[in-house]
């Protein structure tokens, strides 16, 4: 019952720091971005991409689930290709519940503006997918301002636990953690860390404890692991 608790005061938290302190300044429209996907024959020839997060506290990598939320994807990429995410923090870590980042904000010493940053622009939701354990989706501001549930143009948080009560309040997983939980782990653990500065909504601003020194692109087919070949019986002799 405890985890429950818990994991439903920070759904809670969550609606409520996205809702007034965090994005605002993505309220401004719904849009496109120009440039968000390349061509059909640039894609089909590099295949899936994950992106990867060199963090302080070590590599994220993410498969983006383009099928199921293309636009928030491809958006993702183009945020990633043009080096936005370089330099930014995980700026709201909550023990059992998430890490959030993706705010241009948090590249400065002030604390305070952080959760209010993006590119100007949100994202139609694409709310399809569960809060698995590192599940990654976009925060978004809250129901009395944001109806349509859209996402905010940056902004996105890891979930380190299941999260039934994210599912019901509706946010877009646009990806999964693939490779570096561990690092996940390392960073929501600073929430511990009394000494460091609160955060909008509740939880620790960790700051450059957890930076994210740069984030780019892979193909996704190093990091799955192959298919296990099958296995072949012997021919008889």
């Amino acid at each position: 019952m405890l985890r429950h608790a818990v994991a439903a005061a920070g759904a809670l938290m969550l609606a409520l720091g996205s809702g007034t302190a965090a994005h605002a300044a993505d309220s401004t429209k719904t849009a496109e971005p120009a440039g968000a996907a390349r061509p059909a024959t640039a894609a089909a020839k590099a295949g899936p991409m994950a992106a990867v997060l060199e963090t302080t506290q070590g590599k994220i990598v993410i498969k983006l689930v383009e099928a199921e939320a293309p636009k928030t994807c491809a958006n993702f990429k183009k945020l990633v290709r043009e080096k936005f995410y370089d330099g930014t923090c995980f700026h709201r870590v909550i023990r059992n519940f998430m890490i959030q980042g993706g705010d241009p904000n948090s590249k400065d010493a002030d604390p305070g503006n952080d959760g209010i940053g993006g590119p100007g622009y949100t994202v139609a939701a694409e709310i399809k997918l569960k809060h698995v354990r590192g599940a990654v989706a976009t925060a978004r501001q809250g129901d009395q301002v944001n109806p349509t549930k859209a996402s905010s143009g940056s902004q996105f948080f890891i979930d380190v636990a299941a999260l039934p009560s994210l599912d019901q309040g509706g946010y877009t997983v646009f990806g999964q953690v693939v490779s570096g939980m561990e690092a996940v782990d390392k960073i929501v653990a600073l929430a511990d860390d009394a000494s460091l500065p609160a955060s909008a909504g509740g939880g620790r601003n960790p700051g450059k404890k957890a930076q994210i020194v740069k984030a780019y692109l892979e193909p996704l087919a190093k990091w799955e692991k192959p298919a296990a070949a099958a296995e072949t019986k012997p021919e008889a002799k």
